[in-house]
């Protein structure tokens, strides 16, 4: 039996009924035909986008509906800026999005947006592989300890917990935040947590992509205040030398298009944020705060009280004073060999404008 008479002979009945076809806008075309062939065609093509059930069509091929991928991804640190602007962009692109909290509370906001909380934290094997199970990718990252133990044996910990997890649970990919620098296995102070997350990672049979951030335009932040008098007292020296730097916005924006993209096989590293110099943030926060605002290198004699006003304890600045000083001899710059590049997308005036803004509503 034909498979389209059903079809054709539910359209032949339809085309008796001229006003109802002319109704649905077929006469209101001069172009198109209203000969039977045509009309079933029409027909055909009402029926496919009108019905719940697979519709087979003039050519004798079954056309199921499309439906959209909106598959599970797992973030981490889905409370700090990265991770909630990874989830922001997964959202965005209709993904249903896991996150491991401790603090229900905390994160409230993201499940009224539908994200799925489950309990747990990065210090927690278990729970980090009972978050990835049936995950179509993860986003994974270390807390931020800016006075770390000198075996950076918090960093091994969670490092750890992940390998345990992807080892038990497999996910076909993962995204993990590292930084500028990481490639490098001493010499680099705080990124050094970052370099041994990539090197735990390696060992991995899952792809994996390593998104080697710039420093972070937040991190300037506290110029919104601090530079009222004109001056933005910074750590890079001189002022006017460029390193890479990026907003946690554009981090969040990589992180969901490596998630969803095309898949990969092996490792990946992306270098991610754009040269630019702290003259240059220090002018784009002056636009911001229509003021002049000069970049002020703090000396270096200065560097550990200042770093103990950022809150760091006295006597453990030594890991941020070397990670800027590698900053200052060019190691965390772009184009290391076998990385590829994404450039920055968001400016610091951009982030300075989104913070002061935030502060008025």
């Amino acid at each position: 039996m034909n498979s389209l008479a059903p079809i054709n002979d539910l359209c032949d009945r339809l085309l008796l009924y001229n006003q109802w076809f002319k109704k649905i806008a077929i006469s209101h075309d001069s172009s198109v035909s209203t000969s039977k062939n045509n009309h079933r065609l029409f027909c055909n093509r009402w029926l496919f986008f009108t019905s719940n059930d697979q519709v087979t069509h003039l050519n004798g091929r079954p056309i199921p509906r499309q439906e959209e991928n909106t598959g599970m991804y797992l973030v981490m640190g889905i409370t700090g800026k990265v991770g909630g602007a990874a989830a922001r962009h997964l959202l965005k692109q209709g993904k249903q999005v896991r996150a491991l909290v401790r603090d229900r509370n905390k994160a409230a906001h993201w499940a009224d947006q539908g994200v799925e909380l489950a309990h747990g934290d990065w210090n927690d094997a278990t729970a980090i592989a009972a978050a990835l199970k049936d995950v179509e990718g993860a986003f994974v990252m270390l807390p931020a300890i800016w006075a770390p133990s000198p075996d950076y044996r918090e960093a091994r910990s969670i490092i750890g917990n992940y390998v345990e997890a992807l080892t038990k649970v497999d996910s076909p990919r993962v995204v993990a935040l590292s930084s500028m620098g990481a490639h490098r296995k001493s010499g680099v102070g705080n990124v050094t947590a970052l370099s041994l997350l990539e090197q735990g990672f390696r060992s991995l049979p899952t792809p994996v992509a390593f998104v080697r951030a710039g420093g972070f335009f937040e991190n300037f932040l506290f110029g919104l205040q601090a530079a009222q008098g004109g001056t933005l007292p910074v750590f890079y020296n001189p002022t006017n030398r460029k390193s890479t730097m990026v907003a946690s916005e554009d981090i969040g924006a990589e992180v969901a298009t490596l998630l969803t993209g095309p898949a990969w096989s092996g490792h990946r590293v992306i270098e991610l944020g754009s040269m630019v110099s702290a003259d240059e943030v220090a002018r784009q926060l002056g636009e911001v705060l229509t003021l002049d605002v000069k970049a002020f290198a703090v000396p270096r004699a200065g560097w550990a009280e200042a770093f103990e006003q950022f809150g760091i304890p006295k006597g453990h600045t030594g890991p941020a004073e070397e990670m800027f000083e590698s900053v200052n001899a060019g190691w965390m710059d772009l184009g290391i060999a076998g990385t590829e590049h994404v450039a920055a997308t968001t400016s610091a005036h951009d982030v300075f404008a989104a913070a002061r803004n935030a502060v008025k509503e």
